[in-house]
């Protein structure tokens, strides 16, 4: 099953594909082309591959095509369904522990950058798609979706665009800064110059599948306002005729998922975090035809199998990062999908 928001289609509401064919993939070089329409899905774990590290990795297909004959308009489901909070990768402490790590590296010239991430895992009971359509409600987002194989599900409550190609522009949209405050996130160097760090990786990304000339930026330190919080984003654009497969393969993983430099903030997140991501800070979308598609990063993103489900959450730290403000935006990120306390 998978269904997507309506703005995946520039409609309202929910829509469901009737899928035609599913294909799973260990690796990018098993991919010659994606047929459209299809949606696709490109695990955080292809990092390894991309970037020639060997990091730590989940059992799940590091890429999954859906072949799609059409979409149908369905109604919003109500159900109920339990989740029960009974660990978490890192600690409080762990946490707050490595934003430290993070700005020794940072001190010591290694990284400008990182962006540190915890696992949240609950036993979950009942049918997830109650759960998608509860976390969408809480917080509307324009990417959401959900996509359940039996053996795994994964629930996406983004609102980043990684990717969006139409014709030969292509666009970014990267978030950097997060608050429950407008007039914090207005005036927060911290927030600002983590932006501009990431905007500027991007700008570096789209570089090198771009025409040469055709880079720019074209919006910077947006803020947009959702449910729960406010979050700031830049714009970058470009021509290019690429394919899909070759511009993941210059772009990926995402630049505000990982930091800057972005090979050894990949190579740093995974002695920081004791968590593989999976499909988390991954991406995901539509390809609709033969040059266009759209792919939103994986944040705020759920991955379940069996009765056991994991919400996942980070925030990127720079050298005058508070490490107690950082974990309360951590928090933050966690309450749209689950509005208690997480106490274990």
């Amino acid at each position: 099953m998978l269904i997507l928001c309506g703005s995946w289609l520039n409609k309202k509401g929910f829509y469901e594909a009737e899928i035609e064919d599913v294909r799973f993939y260990q690796s990018l070089s098993q991919i010659r082309e994606v047929e459209p329409i299809s949606f696709v899905i490109f695990s955080y774990d292809l990092s390894g591959e991309i970037l020639d590290l060997k990091l730590q990795s989940t059992d799940l297909p590091s890429v999954i095509v859906i072949k799609i004959r059409k979409f149908k308009k369905i109604n919003e489901k109500k159900g109920h369904y339990n989740l029960l909070p009974y660990s978490m990768s890192l600690k409080d402490s762990e946490f707050i522990a490595g934003i430290q790590k993070i700005r020794n590296l940072i001190e010591e010239g290694t990284v400008y950058q990182i962006n540190l991430t915890n696992r949240f895992d609950f036993e979950f009971k009942g049918n997830p798609v109650n759960l998608f359509f509860r976390f969408y409600k809480n917080q509307p987002v324009p990417y959401g979706f959900f996509l359940n194989f039996g053996d795994f599900f994964v629930v996406s409550g983004s609102m980043e665009l990684f990717l969006e190609k139409l014709g030969e522009r292509i666009v970014s949209k990267p978030i950097k800064g997060t608050s429950k405050s407008l007039r914090f996130l207005q005036n927060s160097h911290k927030d600002k110059a983590e932006n501009l760090m990431i905007t500027d990786m991007m700008r570096n990304d789209i570089g090198k599948v771009a025409k040469i000339g055709s880079v720019r930026v074209s919006e910077l330190f947006k803020i947009t306002k959702y449910r729960t919080l406010y979050q700031m984003h830049s714009t970058v654009e470009g021509i290019t005729n690429q394919s899909i497969i070759d511009i993941i393969k210059e772009t990926f993983p995402p630049a505000s998922v990982t930091g800057a430099p972005k090979r050894k903030t990949v190579e740093m997140i995974d002695t920081l975090e004791p968590h593989a991501r999976c499909y988390y800070c991954g991406c995901g979308g539509l390809v609709r035809n033969e040059t266009d598609f759209t792919l939103s990063v994986l944040i705020r993103t759920a991955i379940g199998t069996g009765n056991s489900l994991s919400y996942y959450a980070g925030c990127g730290i720079v050298w005058n990062s508070e490490p107690e403000r950082e974990l309360a935006e951590l928090y933050l990120k966690v309450k749209a999908f689950y509005s208690k306390e997480f106490k274990i």
